[in-house]
């Protein structure tokens, strides 16, 4: 089996930290936002020692205000990518008839750390992929210190364009560092990142290169569409279908529709391989990479489009894995808006007016979002119990008459979103199950609440995903149809 490695110093990995540190998570805090916090928590401080009341009411309205506008926001991306649906996408004729031989090189890396479990699964889910094997460059991209993958590796009879990649071991340990490595040792016209669970459909890198070859010059990345094999596993996986069918069929399309920055999912971007390279790739001491380079993108502007088609993944079925991959994208998107936020003015003048709002509610905003909702849910529950005065006091005319619409209007927004979701991708026994998705939002909350406390502990912490738990050979091929 071919193994191929380069010394570190020889490939770039840190390179956004060298040449772009002010966009680099090594340091999540800077000095200036340090005390910038500190200030703004004594100020606040001061106020609820000297007028209470008052500043608990303002905070109050504030909250109910910014919840209004996050949801009317989010409600249009969604709206939007129904009545003006922006996908790139080759049509069955145009897939026939595609000269293979023009066809631009490929490089696909794959991250691997522990997964010699998913392994043989992985490279024939690989074989399927309806591509010219001459223009192919799969590279397993696997830990020096992962022996256990290695050997599994090597006792496979790999084709010849897939390759194992041994990273050498150096820190950050992470998988955006891993591929950086395989960005910067490619030498191919086009590239895509899968998951070691991931079954794209088998004409996605023919779909692309097509889309590629239409779009504008400024149009640098394709995002696939992602969902899950094993929709059905529980209820735990039927609510993460339904949080993926919004997100990547209805809200992701949104964005790109009304010309946003883009947080990348974490798998199955296409990218053209010189902007990326120039760009600098990812930031290795992000935890969310993906989202964090599709608002570098937009800063540079590149822009990002979303492709007609669709990769297969394993959603987590067990809580605490589901748990600890959740805390980690809460703690990489607060990281992401930390890092783009140390100069504010800045940021408004390379996002242009509107693209910064969209980051403020997208990035920024859900975050907002998971940590005040269980206040609010608190506060309902013990006006219910004890009518408190205490509580009614805080809610004047104006702020209750806000706050009712987001009891009932903002959260029915929310269900419905995720009902749309589900019938968007004609998920029809899954929508009785969207309609509990509260208190999947409770989890999250409890997931963003460990995010906050571990990016001040272990920033760059990488809290690995569990591949593997559900046995794939239940599903068949994987796809949706069979999936029962």
């Amino acid at each position: 089996m071919p193994e191929t490695q380069r010394e570190a110093a020889q490939v770039p990995v840190l390179r956004i930290l060298e040449e772009r540190p002010d966009e680099c998570a090594y340091r999540t805090l800077t000095r200036r936002q340090r005390l910038a916090g500190l200030a703004l928590a004594g100020a606040l401080a001061v106020a609820l020692v000297w007028r209470p009341l008052p500043t608990l009411i303002v905070l109050n309205g504030l909250a109910i205000i910014f919840y209004v506008v996050h949801s009317a926001y989010k409600f249009s991306l969604v709206w939007l990518s129904l009545e003006r649906p922006v996908l790139l996408d080759a049509s069955e004729e145009e897939l026939r008839a595609v000269d293979e031989a023009s066809l631009p090189t490929y490089t696909l890396l794959i991250p691997l750390y522990r997964e010699a479990a998913v392994l043989q699964g992985l490279v024939d889910g690989l074989s399927r992929l309806d591509y010219p094997p001459d223009k192919l460059d799969v590279m397993l991209l696997l830990e020096e210190d992962d022996e256990e993958t290695i050997a599994a590796a090597r006792e496979m009879a790999l084709p010849p364009h897939i390759r194992a990649v041994i990273v050498p071991d150096s820190q950050p340990k992470t998988k955006p560092k891993a591929c950086n490595y395989g960005l910067f040792t490619c030498d191919s016209d086009l590239l895509v990142i899968y998951d070691a669970e991931d079954r794209p459909e088998p004409d996605q890198l023919k779909r692309a290169a097509i889309a590629f070859s239409r779009a504008p010059d400024d149009v640098v990345c394709l995002q696939a569409k992602l969902n899950y094999y094993n929709q059905r596993q529980n209820l735990l996986t039927r609510w993460f279908t339904a949080e993926y069918s919004v997100w990547f069929d209805l809200f992701l399309p949104g964005l790109t529709a009304s010309g946003a920055p883009v947080p990348l999912g974490g798998t199955s971007n296409h990218f053209r391989v010189e902007p990326l390279k120039e760009l600098g790739g990812w930031d290795p001491f992000n935890v969310t990479e993906d989202c964090d380079l599709g608002v570098r993108l937009h800063k540079d502007g590149w822009r990002t489009a979303m492709l007609a088609s669709t990769t297969w993944e394993e959603a987590n079925g067990a809580f605490l894995s589901w748990f600890r991959q959740r805390s980690r994208w809460v703690k990489g998107y607060l990281q992401t808006w930390l890092v783009h936020m140390r100069h504010p003015l800045r940021i408004i003048r390379e996002l242009g007016p509107g693209g910064w709002f969209s980051f403020q509610m997208t990035i920024g905003g859900s975050l907002v979002c998971f940590l005040i909702n269980p206040i609010y849910w608190a506060m309902t529950v013990l006006w219910l119990l004890t009518h408190s005065a205490v509580i009614a006091a805080l809610f004047p005319p104006a702020i209750y008459l806000l706050g009712s619409f987001c009891l009932f209007g903002a959260n029915f927004v929310f269900v419905y979103m995720a009902v749309a979701g589900c019938m968007h991708r004609q998920y029809y026994d899954l929508v009785k199950h969207s309609l509990l998705t509260p208190v999947y939002w409770l989890m999250m909350s409890i997931g963003a609440y460990k995010a906050v406390a571990q990016i001040i502990v272990r920033p760059h912490y990488w809290e690995k995903t569990e591949h593997g738990i559900f046995d794939l050979r239940v599903t068949g091929s994987g796809g949706e149809g069979d999936v029962g």
